[in-house]
């Protein structure tokens, strides 16, 4: 499946939940999601069926696709990893996408979403130990210290960002010192530790069909 370039808000919609694609934006009135919290398209307002397991699980797989801008190869592969490991199959493969470098980059606060974390990386504003790193599925370990190049935090959307997120915090198993725009990852995720609105053994439930 090809990378997806139509309305972002159109993914929440049809999926039912904000995933907050968009950043800032969906958590103002003018989020789409809010204004027509039903699907889109001329009968998105339409009565359905009631899906099948099949077609439930299939949606779940696909909005996590969506939400960490994974595409399809890549989850098989993430969810493949997840499989080999000891522990619960759905919370491994939630733990390996948590440790995408363009998710610890939103994660941090660097970023607004997801897709503009995505970009800093491509673009060479992101080090992880004191080394440039410019692939966004880099896995981030335990003690790695994530850092915006001086160079780039003189850019207006991260230091909107960061002061953003200093206000509110980040999660638990990362630390920010939002001054220094550095961050590091403490400890692994567990279950309780990802804010991702995800229903994980459906996904292990499609795979294992």
């Amino acid at each position: 499946m090809a990378t997806y370039h139509g309305p972002r808000c159109r993914i929440c919609r049809r999926h039912g939940v904000k995933l907050f694609l968009k950043g800032t934006r969906c958590s103002t009135d003018k989020c789409a999601f809010e204004r027509r919290p039903y699907g889109p398209g001329q009968h998105g307002q339409r009565r359905r069926r009631k899906p099948s397991d099949y077609g439930i699980q299939l949606k779940e797989k696909q909005k996590t696709k969506r939400l960490y801008g994974v595409l399809e190869k890549q989850f098989r592969n993430y969810y493949a990893e997840a499989d080999r490991q000891r522990g619960i199959t759905g919370e491994n493969l939630l733990r390996l996408l948590e440790r995408r470098l363009d998710n610890i980059v939103y994660r941090l606060g660097f970023a607004y979403s997801r897709s503009a974390a995505r970009a800093l990386v491509v673009h060479g504003h992101i080090t992880v130990n004191g080394r440039k790193v410019d692939i966004p599925s880099y896995s981030v370990k335990v003690g790695d210290e994530v850092v915006v190049r001086d160079r780039s935090q003189k850019l207006h959307e991260v230091r909107m960002s960061v002061d953003a997120k200093s206000g509110v915090g980040t999660v638990d198993w990362l630390e920010l010192d939002p001054k220094r725009f550095v961050g590091r990852v403490l400890e692994l995720p567990s279950r309780d530790q990802i804010p991702s609105p995800v229903s994980e053994q459906l996904i292990v439930n499609f795979y294992s069909r």
